[in-house]
């Protein structure tokens, strides 16, 4: 999903055209390589007994269905010049000179953009020839994500998926919350009755989880939540529901996506030091900015217990760090010269210091030495570590509960809307 809100944010702010592409039954194209046996169909009757079917192409449910499907997209895709991402198998692009093409492709779903209209239009009528499409025309609707366009961006929602999971759990006519977990309540991993039907938790915090590829406002929550997906037990599911009741606030919110053609990259990380009750440990939070518009974030219980609050935000540093590092390699790709070095804003000046400063041997000499590419990757000028105050940091919202007011106010500044800022 980073690859397509960045590829999104790409074209808007360098006015590509967005077009998709649907293929129909996409896994029936893929070619077999190996021999596959399959029992008889019902309703079809043959003389003896043991006989088998032997497959000519692949069909739905084979385990290899997907991978050939895409094995075959692939080779035709390069019969025609074009050349997969190494950073990302999904996307496929075509340069020659000034022509930039590319094609983001999940499943059977397939994004087009770039600067060269003609081959666009001739690339279309060749995968109808290979595989029949159907012509989409603009981008509208992609994976569950909403494509809305304005004067001055588009805005990227989810908001009949929103709906219909309000609907479906029955809390379309319910009371509202300004926030999506109450920041007074610790929930505990054992502490109250377990649910008779753990399968409705998890079919929600499922849902949930896909609803924030767009809606970064509930990240932690849906983070928080899925730690009890094992046990799940009544106060989790009461609060998943509170998180149903924020949906219901403003279904329609989503990330805005500006026409300003700043395309320097910029990210916030922050954590929230022992706040597993449970266990101890830390979650992280970090969020990356193409200009100002959200193209990556994520919200994470860390692995380890950490011994300090410094160290807790050091690893903090370290996870988004690790996603700069794939992101500068994409952007390359997509042919977009990241102004280096990325400015990584940190509230923690002990965390600044660590990655900056090797006389912290005796407070570090416990962190394991992969945290410690922060600093390689500062040396190497990928990096600058720069401090700003709790009250500025953005990430905030990825590592805790927050009240109503404070959350709304973060919202307004990582551009999120229900629409577009006049």
């Amino acid at each position: 999903m980073t690859t397509v809100r960045t590829l999104i944010s790409l074209a808007v702010k360098k006015g590509w055209d967005l077009y998709q592409l649907d293929v129909n039954n996409a896994f029936l194209h893929g070619d077999l390589n190996e021999e596959v046996f399959m029992t008889l169909p019902q309703g079809l009757a043959m003389v003896g007994k043991g006989m088998v079917c032997r497959l000519k192409k692949s069909l739905y449910g084979l385990k290899q269905t997907s991978r050939q499907w895409y094995d075959k997209l692939a080779s035709s895709l390069c019969s025609k010049g074009y050349t997969h991402s190494n950073i990302d198998y999904s996307l496929f692009y075509k340069k020659q000179g000034c022509s930039l093409v590319f094609v983001a492709v999940y499943v059977d779903d397939i994004i087009l953009t770039g600067t060269d209209l003609e081959e666009i239009a001739s690339l279309k009528p060749f995968l109808h020839d290979q595989f029949r499409i159907n012509d989409l025309g603009k981008l509208h609707y992609f994976l569950g994500l909403e494509i809305l366009y304005r004067p001055d961006g588009v805005l990227i929602s989810q908001r009949k998926f929103t709906l219909d999971l309000l609907k479906e759990f029955d809390f379309v006519d319910c009371k509202t919350t300004t926030s999506p977990l109450d920041p007074v309540e610790k929930l505990m991993a054992t502490e109250g009755t377990l649910l008779s039907d753990p399968t409705h938790y998890r079919k929600l915090v499922g849902k949930l989880n896909f609803l924030s590829n767009t809606r970064m406002d509930i990240a932690y929550s849906v983070q928080h939540l899925s730690q009890f997906m094992q046990s799940p037990r009544e106060p989790h599911l009461k609060a998943a529901y509170h998180v149903l009741r924020y949906l219901k606030q403003d279904p329609t919110l989503g990330i805005f996506v500006s026409t300003k053609p700043d395309l320097n990259i910029s990210a916030f990380c922050d954590s929230d030091w022992a706040t597993c009750p449970d266990s101890r440990k830390s979650v992280s939070g970090y969020l990356v900015l193409m200009g100002d518009s959200p193209i990556s974030w994520k919200s994470k219980k860390q692995a380890t217990v950490s011994l300090s609050s410094a160290e807790a935000e050091y690893r903090a540093v370290r996870q988004v760090v690790g996603e700069l590092v794939w992101l500068e390699r994409l952007l390359d790709e997509l042919t977009v010269q990241c102004s280096l070095p990325i400015s990584v804003f940190c509230d923690s000046q002990a965390a600044v210091h660590i990655a900056k400063n090797p006389v912290f041997h005796e407070r570090t000499k416990h962190i394991e030495v992969d945290c410690h590419f922060v600093r390689t990757k500062l040396q190497q000028g990928l990096i600058t570590l720069q401090h700003i105050s709790t009250g500025s940091q953005l990430a905030d919202v990825f590592t805790k509960a927050l009240t109503g007011v404070k959350h709304a106010t973060l919202l307004g500044k990582l551009f999120v809307f229900s629409s577009p800022p006049t």
